[in-house]
């Protein structure tokens, strides 16, 4: 059974309503419950969410982290991690993470141009079994910076794809 955005789920003890809340990917959907939101892998309470393209989307991403913040729920309900009991501090600190992300991978950008896997070596301080994790988030700040025009790559996009500038073309 598919259930859209806005479906409901009842009982005669309780209902669950389907929010759409692509980003980490494009299917994804948190079910609000009363006050409190059963928000899947969307919101992490102990890290950031993994966005990887194709099937994950950056801008989807923030777009779900609005729209649960105008829920104002009191609750949310990861799929990992403990309930977080302040939603609205932890979703304007995740959309804060992330454009503070996109700033560094600009950054590195402009020192030299580089792939996704280069760049994720640049920005992050992981040990080797995260860093293709980290490649995928870099990949998915890339791809929205392309849409945007701030960057381009020459090709088709791949993981492979090397990244550059809108004012540094190779």
């Amino acid at each position: 059974m598919a259930l859209a955005d806005g479906a409901g789920v009842e009982t005669a003890e309780w209902r669950l309503e389907a929010l759409h809340t692509p980003g980490h990917f494009g299917n994804h959907l948190s079910f609000i419950h009363g006050d409190q939101v059963f928000c899947g892998d969307v919101v992490l309470g102990w890290a950031s969410t993994l966005i990887s393209p194709p099937d994950g989307d950056l801008a989807d991403y923030m777009r779900s982290l609005a729209k649960l913040d105008a829920l104002d729920a009191r609750r949310l309900l990861p799929a990992h991690g403990a309930p977080i009991e302040a939603p609205r501090n932890r979703l304007h600190e995740l959309a804060r993470h992330r454009r503070a992300r996109t700033a560094q991978v600009l950054a590195a950008l402009r020192e030299s141009p580089g792939t996704a896997g280069e760049l994720a070596k640049r920005i992050y301080e992981v040990g080797p079994e995260l860093i293709q994790a980290a490649s995928r988030n870099v990949l998915a700040h890339l791809v929205a910076l392309g849409d945007l025009g701030a960057v381009h790559n020459d090709g088709n996009l791949t993981e492979n794809s090397v990244f550059y500038t809108s004012d540094a073309r190779m």
